[in-house]
Protein backbone atom coordinates (compact mmCIF):
# COMPACT_ATOMS: atom_id res chain seq x y z
CA UNK A 1 0.00 0.00 0.00
CA UNK A 2 2.58 2.41 0.80
CA UNK A 3 4.18 1.82 -2.96
CA UNK A 4 1.06 2.24 -4.60
CA UNK A 5 2.05 5.64 -5.73
CA UNK A 6 5.32 4.59 -7.14
CA UNK A 7 3.72 1.32 -8.83
CA UNK A 8 1.07 3.53 -10.40
CA UNK A 9 3.57 6.48 -11.59
CA UNK A 10 5.63 3.31 -13.39
CA UNK A 11 2.27 1.75 -15.17
CA UNK A 12 1.20 4.72 -15.80
CA UNK A 13 4.57 5.64 -17.65
CA UNK A 14 5.23 2.21 -18.92
CA UNK A 15 1.82 2.51 -21.02
CA UNK A 16 2.20 6.02 -22.34
CA UNK A 17 5.48 4.82 -23.78
CA UNK A 18 4.48 1.53 -25.01
CA UNK A 19 1.26 2.63 -26.99
CA UNK A 20 -0.08 5.12 -29.35
CA UNK A 21 0.66 8.51 -28.50
CA UNK A 22 -3.51 9.49 -29.38
CA UNK A 23 -4.19 7.02 -26.46
CA UNK A 24 -2.51 9.95 -24.35
CA UNK A 25 -1.86 7.48 -21.10
CA UNK A 26 0.46 9.98 -19.63
CA UNK A 27 -2.27 12.36 -18.79
CA UNK A 28 -3.16 10.35 -15.93
CA UNK A 29 0.52 10.78 -14.35
CA UNK A 30 -0.96 14.12 -11.88
CA UNK A 31 -3.03 10.78 -10.29
CA UNK A 32 0.06 9.50 -8.86
CA UNK A 33 0.69 12.53 -6.42
CA UNK A 34 -2.75 12.65 -5.77
CA UNK A 35 -2.63 8.91 -4.24
CA UNK A 36 0.77 9.79 -2.60
CA UNK A 37 -1.02 12.49 -0.49
CA UNK A 38 -3.45 10.06 1.06
CA UNK A 39 -0.32 7.97 2.45
CA UNK A 40 2.75 9.86 2.44
CA UNK A 41 4.40 13.10 4.30
CA UNK A 42 4.58 16.42 2.55
CA UNK A 43 8.45 16.04 0.98
CA UNK A 44 7.86 12.10 -0.59
CA UNK A 45 4.59 14.00 -2.06
CA UNK A 46 6.34 16.92 -3.61
CA UNK A 47 9.28 14.84 -4.40
CA UNK A 48 6.98 11.93 -6.61
CA UNK A 49 5.45 15.21 -8.38
CA UNK A 50 8.45 16.16 -9.79
CA UNK A 51 9.63 12.94 -11.06
CA UNK A 52 6.30 12.69 -12.79
CA UNK A 53 6.72 16.24 -14.44
CA UNK A 54 9.94 14.46 -15.29
CA UNK A 55 8.63 11.93 -17.03
CA UNK A 56 6.48 13.95 -18.87
CA UNK A 57 8.86 16.04 -19.96
CA UNK A 58 10.67 12.60 -21.12
CA UNK A 59 7.94 11.36 -22.71
CA UNK A 60 7.45 14.70 -25.08
CA UNK A 61 10.90 14.45 -25.87
CA UNK A 62 10.05 11.07 -27.26
CA UNK A 63 6.34 11.84 -28.40
CA UNK A 64 6.41 15.69 -29.09
CA UNK A 65 2.84 15.60 -29.82
CA UNK A 66 1.11 14.93 -26.35
CA UNK A 67 -0.03 18.06 -24.87
CA UNK A 68 3.22 18.39 -22.84
CA UNK A 69 2.51 21.64 -21.00
CA UNK A 70 -1.32 21.21 -19.86
CA UNK A 71 -0.45 17.65 -18.38
CA UNK A 72 2.54 19.40 -16.87
CA UNK A 73 0.16 22.04 -15.52
CA UNK A 74 -1.95 19.57 -14.42
CA UNK A 75 0.66 17.83 -12.21
CA UNK A 76 2.41 21.09 -10.82
CA UNK A 77 -1.27 22.27 -10.00
CA UNK A 78 -2.08 18.50 -8.48
CA UNK A 79 1.26 18.32 -6.92
CA UNK A 80 0.90 21.48 -4.95
CA UNK A 81 -2.94 20.49 -3.62
CA UNK A 82 -1.29 16.88 -2.46
CA UNK A 83 1.26 18.88 -0.46
CA UNK A 84 -1.21 20.67 1.04
CA UNK A 85 -3.74 18.00 1.46
CA UNK A 86 -0.84 15.37 2.86
CA UNK A 87 -0.08 18.89 5.50
CA UNK A 88 -3.46 19.18 6.04
CA UNK A 89 -3.83 14.80 7.12
CA UNK A 90 -0.58 14.90 9.15
CA UNK A 91 -1.74 18.02 11.49
CA UNK A 92 -5.13 15.62 11.76
CA UNK A 93 -3.40 12.75 12.61
CA UNK A 94 -1.05 14.35 15.38
CA UNK A 95 -4.30 15.58 16.72
CA UNK A 96 -6.16 12.71 16.82
CA UNK A 97 -2.95 10.68 18.40
CA UNK A 98 -3.41 13.36 20.91
CA UNK A 99 -6.91 12.79 21.15
CA UNK A 100 -6.47 8.74 22.03
CA UNK A 101 -3.89 9.49 24.80
CA UNK A 102 -5.79 11.74 26.81
CA UNK A 103 -8.96 8.92 25.95
CA UNK A 104 -6.48 6.23 27.12
CA UNK A 105 -5.40 8.57 30.26
CA UNK A 106 -9.22 8.81 31.23
CA UNK A 107 -9.58 5.17 30.25
CA UNK A 108 -6.71 4.40 33.21
CA UNK A 109 -9.22 6.74 35.79
CA UNK A 110 -12.21 5.18 35.22
CA UNK A 111 -11.49 1.63 34.65
CA UNK A 112 -7.44 1.07 36.03
CA UNK A 113 -6.13 -2.07 35.57
CA UNK A 114 -7.09 -4.79 37.91
CA UNK A 115 -5.47 -8.18 39.35
CA UNK A 116 -7.10 -11.33 38.06
CA UNK A 117 -7.08 -13.33 41.15
CA UNK A 118 -8.36 -12.22 44.65
CA UNK A 119 -7.54 -15.36 46.60
CA UNK A 120 -9.59 -17.81 45.51
CA UNK A 121 -11.40 -15.40 43.28
CA UNK A 122 -10.77 -15.02 39.48
CA UNK A 123 -12.08 -11.58 37.86
CA UNK A 124 -11.64 -10.99 34.36
CA UNK A 125 -12.97 -7.78 32.15
CA UNK A 126 -14.18 -7.14 29.14
CA UNK A 127 -15.21 -3.71 28.05
CA UNK A 128 -15.98 -2.35 24.30
CA UNK A 129 -16.52 1.51 23.27
CA UNK A 130 -19.54 2.47 20.73
CA UNK A 131 -17.31 5.54 20.26
CA UNK A 132 -14.19 3.93 18.93
CA UNK A 133 -12.18 6.64 18.81
CA UNK A 134 -13.40 7.60 22.02
CA UNK A 135 -12.45 3.74 23.52
CA UNK A 136 -14.06 4.81 26.95
CA UNK A 137 -17.75 5.78 27.34
CA UNK A 138 -20.74 5.69 30.20
CA UNK A 139 -20.20 2.08 31.20
CA UNK A 140 -17.74 1.77 34.32
CA UNK A 141 -16.72 -1.29 36.60
CA UNK A 142 -14.28 -1.37 39.35
CA UNK A 143 -13.10 -4.30 41.66
CA UNK A 144 -11.14 -3.28 45.14
CA UNK A 145 -10.20 -6.10 47.58
CA UNK A 146 -11.09 -4.98 51.32
CA UNK A 147 -11.85 -5.70 55.00
CA UNK A 148 -15.24 -6.98 54.25
CA UNK A 149 -14.44 -8.80 51.45
CA UNK A 150 -13.90 -8.72 47.27
CA UNK A 151 -16.48 -5.64 46.11
CA UNK A 152 -17.25 -5.10 42.84
CA UNK A 153 -19.41 -2.20 40.93
CA UNK A 154 -20.56 -2.22 37.47
CA UNK A 155 -22.90 0.28 36.18
CA UNK A 156 -23.70 2.54 32.88
CA UNK A 157 -24.35 5.94 32.80
CA UNK A 158 -27.00 7.22 30.76
CA UNK A 159 -25.27 8.59 27.09
CA UNK A 160 -22.15 7.53 25.78
CA UNK A 161 -19.03 8.56 24.46
CA UNK A 162 -17.01 11.16 26.27
CA UNK A 163 -20.24 13.44 27.57
CA UNK A 164 -20.80 9.88 30.00
CA UNK A 165 -16.87 9.39 31.34
CA UNK A 166 -17.26 12.31 34.14
CA UNK A 167 -20.50 11.07 35.19
CA UNK A 168 -18.96 7.45 35.55
CA UNK A 169 -15.11 8.83 37.01
CA UNK A 170 -17.42 10.07 39.44
CA UNK A 171 -19.22 7.73 40.32
CA UNK A 172 -16.03 5.07 40.46
CA UNK A 173 -14.01 7.51 42.52
CA UNK A 174 -16.82 7.47 45.00
CA UNK A 175 -17.04 3.75 45.17
CA UNK A 176 -13.46 3.56 45.85
CA UNK A 177 -13.40 5.35 48.74
CA UNK A 178 -16.44 4.10 50.47
CA UNK A 179 -15.77 0.63 49.21
CA UNK A 180 -12.87 0.69 52.21
CA UNK A 181 -14.68 2.57 54.58
CA UNK A 182 -18.40 1.51 54.43
CA UNK A 183 -19.30 -1.54 56.21
CA UNK A 184 -22.40 -1.34 55.21
CA UNK A 185 -23.36 -1.83 50.93
CA UNK A 186 -26.60 0.44 51.88
CA UNK A 187 -24.15 3.14 52.50
CA UNK A 188 -21.89 2.54 49.60
CA UNK A 189 -24.89 2.89 47.72
CA UNK A 190 -25.88 6.46 49.16
CA UNK A 191 -22.70 7.88 48.65
CA UNK A 192 -22.81 6.68 45.35
CA UNK A 193 -25.53 8.55 44.56
CA UNK A 194 -24.47 11.45 46.24
CA UNK A 195 -21.61 11.86 44.27
CA UNK A 196 -24.00 11.57 40.89
CA UNK A 197 -26.25 13.90 42.06
CA UNK A 198 -23.45 16.74 43.31
CA UNK A 199 -21.58 16.05 39.90
CA UNK A 200 -25.31 16.21 37.66
CA UNK A 201 -25.40 19.53 39.51
CA UNK A 202 -22.08 20.97 38.97
CA UNK A 203 -21.98 19.42 35.23
CA UNK A 204 -25.36 20.24 33.86
CA UNK A 205 -26.46 17.33 30.65
CA UNK A 206 -27.37 18.54 27.52
CA UNK A 207 -30.82 18.86 26.78
CA UNK A 208 -34.02 18.63 28.86
CA UNK A 209 -33.62 15.03 29.80
CA UNK A 210 -31.52 14.02 33.56
CA UNK A 211 -28.87 11.77 33.47
CA UNK A 212 -28.50 9.13 35.84
CA UNK A 213 -27.03 5.93 35.90
CA UNK A 214 -27.72 2.71 36.80
CA UNK A 215 -25.45 0.20 39.24
CA UNK A 216 -24.88 -2.62 40.83
CA UNK A 217 -22.81 -3.88 43.67
CA UNK A 218 -22.30 -7.18 44.75
CA UNK A 219 -19.90 -8.45 47.81
CA UNK A 220 -18.10 -11.78 48.45
CA UNK A 221 -16.96 -12.55 51.60
CA UNK A 222 -13.37 -13.57 51.66
CA UNK A 223 -14.38 -17.16 52.30
CA UNK A 224 -16.62 -17.44 49.36
CA UNK A 225 -19.98 -19.12 49.25
CA UNK A 226 -22.07 -16.63 49.22
CA UNK A 227 -22.88 -13.32 47.24
CA UNK A 228 -24.58 -9.63 47.98
CA UNK A 229 -25.79 -7.79 45.84
CA UNK A 230 -27.51 -4.89 45.72
CA UNK A 231 -29.32 -3.70 42.41
CA UNK A 232 -29.61 -0.21 41.22
CA UNK A 233 -31.93 -0.61 38.54
CA UNK A 234 -28.71 -2.42 36.65
CA UNK A 235 -29.61 -5.90 34.50
CA UNK A 236 -29.36 -8.96 37.15
CA UNK A 237 -26.45 -10.91 36.84
CA UNK A 238 -26.09 -14.68 35.21
CA UNK A 239 -24.80 -17.43 37.63
CA UNK A 240 -23.86 -20.23 35.86
CA UNK A 241 -23.25 -23.62 37.87
CA UNK A 242 -23.16 -26.95 36.78
CA UNK A 243 -27.00 -27.83 37.07
CA UNK A 244 -28.55 -24.71 35.59
CA UNK A 245 -28.64 -20.95 34.84
CA UNK A 246 -29.96 -18.79 37.57
CA UNK A 247 -30.93 -14.86 36.91
CA UNK A 248 -30.29 -13.30 40.45
CA UNK A 249 -33.35 -10.60 39.91
CA UNK A 250 -33.70 -8.22 43.47
CA UNK A 251 -36.24 -8.98 45.61
CA UNK A 252 -36.99 -5.14 46.00
CA UNK A 253 -35.64 -2.37 43.34
CA UNK A 254 -33.54 -0.08 44.30
CA UNK A 255 -33.52 3.68 42.96
CA UNK A 256 -30.87 4.82 40.01
CA UNK A 257 -28.36 6.53 40.95
CA UNK A 258 -28.88 10.76 41.02
CA UNK A 259 -32.77 9.51 41.28
CA UNK A 260 -32.68 8.33 45.44
CA UNK A 261 -33.66 12.12 46.13
CA UNK A 262 -36.92 12.00 44.04
CA UNK A 263 -38.41 8.67 44.14
CA UNK A 264 -36.55 7.45 47.85
CA UNK A 265 -33.59 5.90 49.15
CA UNK A 266 -34.70 2.50 49.97
CA UNK A 267 -32.45 -0.12 49.12
CA UNK A 268 -32.10 -3.64 49.60
CA UNK A 269 -29.02 -6.41 49.87
CA UNK A 270 -30.10 -10.05 48.71
CA UNK A 271 -27.85 -12.73 49.18
CA UNK A 272 -27.43 -15.88 46.94
CA UNK A 273 -25.18 -18.84 46.97
CA UNK A 274 -21.84 -19.13 45.61
CA UNK A 275 -19.61 -22.42 45.43
CA UNK A 276 -16.95 -23.16 43.78
CA UNK A 277 -17.12 -23.83 40.01
CA UNK A 278 -20.12 -21.34 39.97
CA UNK A 279 -19.15 -18.73 37.28
CA UNK A 280 -21.05 -15.32 37.77
CA UNK A 281 -21.36 -12.51 34.91
CA UNK A 282 -22.19 -8.90 35.31
CA UNK A 283 -22.81 -6.55 32.60
CA UNK A 284 -24.32 -4.04 30.90
CA UNK A 285 -27.53 -3.74 28.74
CA UNK A 286 -25.15 -2.98 25.94
CA UNK A 287 -24.38 -6.66 25.61
CA UNK A 288 -28.17 -7.87 25.61
CA UNK A 289 -29.55 -5.54 23.65
CA UNK A 290 -26.52 -5.88 20.74
CA UNK A 291 -28.84 -6.32 18.04
CA UNK A 292 -27.98 -8.43 14.61
CA UNK A 293 -29.38 -6.88 10.96
CA UNK A 294 -32.57 -8.18 11.20
CA UNK A 295 -33.39 -6.49 15.00
CA UNK A 296 -33.05 -9.72 16.59
CA UNK A 297 -31.02 -9.29 20.49
CA UNK A 298 -28.65 -11.20 21.45
CA UNK A 299 -29.95 -13.93 23.42
CA UNK A 300 -27.03 -13.62 26.22
CA UNK A 301 -28.94 -15.99 28.73
CA UNK A 302 -29.45 -18.50 26.03
CA UNK A 303 -25.87 -18.28 25.00
CA UNK A 304 -24.55 -18.27 28.76
CA UNK A 305 -26.22 -21.98 28.87
CA UNK A 306 -24.52 -22.98 26.44
CA UNK A 307 -21.24 -22.30 27.88
CA UNK A 308 -19.02 -25.13 29.01
CA UNK A 309 -17.04 -24.68 32.54
CA UNK A 310 -14.70 -22.00 31.55
CA UNK A 311 -12.10 -19.69 33.03
CA UNK A 312 -13.34 -16.19 33.10
CA UNK A 313 -11.03 -15.01 30.59
CA UNK A 314 -11.90 -17.88 28.52
CA UNK A 315 -15.90 -16.97 28.91
CA UNK A 316 -15.50 -12.91 28.25
CA UNK A 317 -13.19 -13.66 25.00
CA UNK A 318 -16.13 -15.76 23.74
CA UNK A 319 -18.56 -12.88 24.82
CA UNK A 320 -16.60 -10.79 22.52
CA UNK A 321 -16.41 -13.27 19.72
CA UNK A 322 -20.26 -13.58 19.57
CA UNK A 323 -21.23 -10.30 20.29
CA UNK A 324 -19.75 -9.01 17.37
CA UNK A 325 -20.54 -12.16 15.19
CA UNK A 326 -23.85 -11.28 16.27
CA UNK A 327 -24.03 -7.75 15.14
CA UNK A 328 -21.42 -8.26 12.29
CA UNK A 329 -18.83 -5.98 13.83
CA UNK A 330 -21.53 -3.01 14.63
CA UNK A 331 -21.47 -2.26 18.55
CA UNK A 332 -24.25 0.62 18.89
CA UNK A 333 -23.76 0.70 22.78
CA UNK A 334 -20.75 0.56 25.17
CA UNK A 335 -20.29 -2.93 26.85
CA UNK A 336 -18.79 -3.72 29.85
CA UNK A 337 -18.84 -6.76 31.52
CA UNK A 338 -17.27 -8.85 34.52
CA UNK A 339 -16.70 -12.66 34.64
CA UNK A 340 -16.05 -14.35 38.73
CA UNK A 341 -15.19 -17.27 39.30
CA UNK A 342 -14.74 -18.93 42.86
CA UNK A 343 -12.42 -21.47 42.62
CA UNK A 344 -11.71 -24.33 45.25
CA UNK A 345 -10.14 -23.52 48.14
Amino acid sequence: MRLSPVILTVVIAGLAYATPPEMAFSRLLPAAPALAAAMWPVLPTVLLGTVCLLLMIGLSLVFPDLGTWWTCAGIIAVTVAAAYGSHVRLQRERTLFQVRLVADAAQQVVLSPMPRRYGNIEIESLYLAAAAEARIGGDFYEVVDTPFGIRLLIGDVRGKGLPAVGAAAAIVNAFREAAYGEPDMVDIARRLDASSSRYNAAFAPDGALERFATALLAEIPHEGRRIHILNCGHPPPLLLNPGALRVLEPDTPAPLLSLAELIGDHYNVDTFEFTPGDLLLLYTDGIAETRARDGEFFPLATWMRQQPPTPPRDLLTALHRDLLHHSRGRLDDDIAALAVRLRES
